[in-house]
Order: structure tokens, then C-alpha cells, then sequence
């Protein structure tokens, strides 16, 4: 199928664009609420609007019966789950500031406490209204499939209020996320903004509920913020990538749903769209956090690798430099002051060589004056960072060693040039070893 007939389609076009309107208002909060640090309101605040779905649907069919039109009916339940998230809200706040309970346990017990008054309720609408029952297990499990015109009229405006309200508000939110005491200072009425984001959230979790479901909208709120707070470098970027996580996420979750069933041409094979959203989802953040070129975690080791190769190949030149920069050196003779296989010494010096470092003959080493210079350099940053730990620090001759050979992969050219003024040039080291001059080098 066309990619355009998700946008276009009568059938299609419900489930593709109102869950994008969705994810997209969703993650923008989940960023606020991400750096709150208040990742589990979310979950409780989700699960407290399963009583107010419940007895929405339930108010519904007694006043209109069980032919009630779906327009109706999702006004209703968009309703009572707005006004049980704030109860949820209301009852966080009074066990954290009346009742002096923490907060990971205020979260569990509103959750709790809500949730099973709406399984409650359910059983009951269950049998006395059991068709309403099957459009209350569409907002408890999420049902994007069957989303029409009206869900993405109805949720262009509930999005629409979400980002006028981030977008207006942004330094105000910004200001009490990162520093509340400080915005209080400057005059920002920060009771004011909090209340704004508990709407926000509000709103963002009554939105979703209707795609992914009670259950998995929590995921929906921080999985595209988690993602984008590995990339993004200020607030304003970190809305940006959120925005652009959640909607890649939502048209992905629609598109896989129906393309991967046709592609296995399995019949029976069914790919609910709310999972797969948040599933797609979930793989964008995990590939944030392993390949994000500043936090990834796959990138930092990577650099952590080379890193500690890059002070393998110093220390082998240093040696060199040490047993006797213009003079030809044995695998053995490195050997014995680097603790290093064989073949793993093989592959440096092959790398060293093929940079230019030093040069191999039948088993003879040598550096070259490129390498001698290099080796040379390292040992005198490692003698210039002894004295300096000795003289102005205070530290111990015999504790120094080991911090500088640990510092002298590492010192800038700024660095040393300091360490050369604030030492007065110094020839010697406090092992009296001399210190290579930098002219020479």
C-alpha cells in the first residue's frame, strides 16, 4: 500500500493521523515530565482514569441506552477519565503532603486504589450493559484501528491546547523544571505553572488512552523523551526530537500493524497498532541509548576502547623511548615492562609502524624520529606531572607514579605549558630522572 493512503485513506487516515496528533501531544508532556523527574505519575495518573472510563460509559448508556452513537460515548469516557486523573492527582498530593507518605509508595497506592475500583465497576457494567463493556476494554487495552474522522477532529484540539500551552509557556516550564526556587526568585508564580503541567498531563493521558490503552499510554509519555534526552543539548531541542520521536514512532506502529501481516502473508497474524507504537517506540529509545553519538552506550565504549588502545601504542614508544630512542628493541625487551600478549603487541606495533612510529626488521624495532619525538613527549609530561604533585601538591614521591601514568595520556599542550611556568622550566624530576626539554622534542 501507498504510504500517502495513511494520510489519505478514509479507513486508514483515522488511526495514522490521530495517533500521531496523540503521541505527539503525549511525548511533549512526558519531556516535562521526564525531567521532573516524575516518570511514574504517569503510570498512576493512567491507571486512576480506568474508574472514570468505566462509569463514563456506564452514565452514557443509562441516559441513551446501548444505542448510544460513538461520539457520545467517547465524550463521556474522555470525560470521566479526565476527572479521575485528577483525582488521582488530588490523592497523590494529599498522601505526599498531609499523610507524609513517599512518594513511590503514594504513586503504588493511588494506582492500586484506582484501578481496582475500576475493575470493580467493570464487572458490574459487564453484565448490565455488555456491549458498552467491549468499548471499555477498547480504552483499558488501546484500539487505534478503529479510530475515525472524529477522533482526529477531537484530538487536533486537545493537541492543539497541549502545544499552544508548551509553546507559550515554554521559559515558565522551563525555569520550574530545572530550577523552582530560582524561577520563584524572578517572580514566576510557580504553583501557577505546576498546575499547567498536571493539565497538561491530564490532557495528554486522556488523549492517548483511546490508542495505546491504559496500560502501555505511560510508555508512550517517556519513551520518545528518553530517546530524544540522549541527543538533544537544550530544552528546546529536547521538545523538538520528542516531537519528531513520537510522530516517526506512531506512523511506524500504523504502518508496521498492517504491512508486516501482508508482507508474511499470515491471515491470522494480528499486529494491534497501540503495542506497535509503543514497541517502535521503545526501539528508537533503545537505539538512542546504545548509539547516540554524546551518550550512547555502544559510542562510549567504543571510545573507551580506543582510548586505553591510544595509551597501549604511548606507553609502548615511551619504553622504547626509555630502553633507548636511536638503539633497535626486541619484542622480549617490551615484553617485560608491558604486560601484553604476544600476538597483541604484534598488532600495535604493526599499527605503530604503518603510522610512521617506528620501524621493523627481522624482529628489530626502532623508532623513528617522528617516534622518538612522540616517546619523548609522553615521558616528559609524565616527569613534569610527578613534580608538580610532589612540589605544589605535596603528595609523596612514592605515591606520584602511578597518578601520572595515568596523566600523561591526557594533559593538553595548554596544560604543560602551565606546568613549564608554574615549575620554572624544571630539568630534573623528583626521582632526579631528567625531564626532555620541550625544545628538543
Amino acid at each position: 500500500m501507498n504510504i500517502l493512503d495513511y494520510f489519505f485513506d478514509p479507513i486508514f487516515r483515522g488511526p495514522t493521523i490521530g495517533t500521531m496528533l496523540m503521541c505527539l501531544s503525549a511525548a511533549l508532556v512526558g519531556a516535562i515530565v521526564l525531567l521532573r523527574r516524575q516518570s511514574l505519575v504517569g503510570e498512576a495518573l493512567s491507571h486512576s482514569t480506568y474508574p472514570g472510563v468505566v462509569l463514563g460509559a456506564a452514565l452514557a448508556g443509562v441516559l441513551f441506552g446501548e444505542s448510544v452513537s460513538n461520539t457520545t460515548m467517547s465524550i463521556f469516557i474522555l470525560t470521566g477519565a479526565a476527572i479521575f486523573a485528577f483525582l488521582g492527582w488530588c490523592g497523590i498530593q494529599f498522601l505526599e503532603r498531609s499523610l507524609h507518605i513517599r512518594s513511590d509508595a503514594a504513586l503504588c497506592l493511588i494506582l492500586s486504589l484506582f484501578f481496582g475500583i475500576g475493575v470493580t465497576f467493570a464487572s458490574d457494567v459487564q453484565f448490565a450493559y455488555s456491549s458498552l463493556y467491549m468499548q471499555i476494554q477498547m480504552y483499558l487495552f488501546g484500539q487505534a484501528a478503529t479510530m475515525t474522522d472524529f477522533h482526529i477532529a477531537l484530538y487536533s484540539l486537545l493537541s492543539l491546547l497541549v502545544i499552544t500551552i508548551v509553546v507559550v509557556f515554554q521559559r515558565e516550564l522551563e525555569l520550574v523544571t530545572f530550577d523552582r526556587q530560582y524561577a520563584k526568585t524572578i517572580g514566576v508564580r510557580t504553583f501557577l505553572v505546576e498546575a499547567w503541567i498536571t493539565l497538561l498531563l491530564i490532557l495528554a493521558i486522556v488523549i492517548g488512552i483511546r490508542s495505546v490503552g491504559i496500560v502501555l499510554m505511560s510508555a508512550m509519555l517517556i519513551a520518545p523523551a528518553a530517546a530524544a534526552r540522549q541527543l538533544a543539548t537544550s530544552f528546546r531541542s529536547l521538545l523538538t526530537l520528542t516531537a519528531l520521536v513520537a510522530v516517526l514512532s506512531a506512523f511506524l506502529g500504523n504502518y508496521l500493524s498492517i504491512e508486516i501481516p501482508a508482507l508474511l502473508d499470515a491471515g491470522s497474524l494480528s499486529l494491534p497498532t497501540g503495542p506497535m507504537i509503543v514497541l517502535v517506540a521503545t526501539v528508537l529509545c533503545l537505539f538512542a541509548l546504545l548509539f547516540s553519538p554524546g551518550r550512547g552506550v555502544v559510542l562510549r565504549l567504543v571510545r573507551r576502547l580506543r582510548f586505553r588502545h591510544r595509551c597501549l601504542c604511548e606507553n609502548i614508544l615511551k619504553t622504547l623511548w626509555k630502553l633507548g630512542a636511536r638503539e633497535t628493541h626486541t619484542k622480549a625487551e617490551i615484553l617485560q615492562y608491558q604486560s601484553l600478549s604476544k600476538w597483541h603487541l604484534t598488532l600495535i606495533l604493526r599499527q605503530l609502524q604503518w603510522e610512521g612510529w617506528l620501524s621493523l626488521s627481522k624482529g628489530n624495532i626502532q623508532l623513528t624520529h617522528a617516534g622518538e619525538q612522540r616517546g619523548g613527549h609522553i615521558v616528559r609530561l609524565h616527569r613534569l606531572w610527578e613534580l608538580y604533585l610532589v612540589t605544589c601538591a605535596g603528595a609523596g614521591i612514592e605515591r606520584v607514579h602511578r597518578n601520572a601514568e595515568e596523566m600523561e595520556h591526557i594533559l593538553t599542550p595548554e596544560i604543560e605549558a602551565e606546568l613549564t611556568r608554574l615549575l620554572h622550566n624544571p630539568q630534573k624530576d623528583p626521582h632526579r630522572q631528567p625531564i626532555p626539554p620541550q625544545e628538543l622534542l
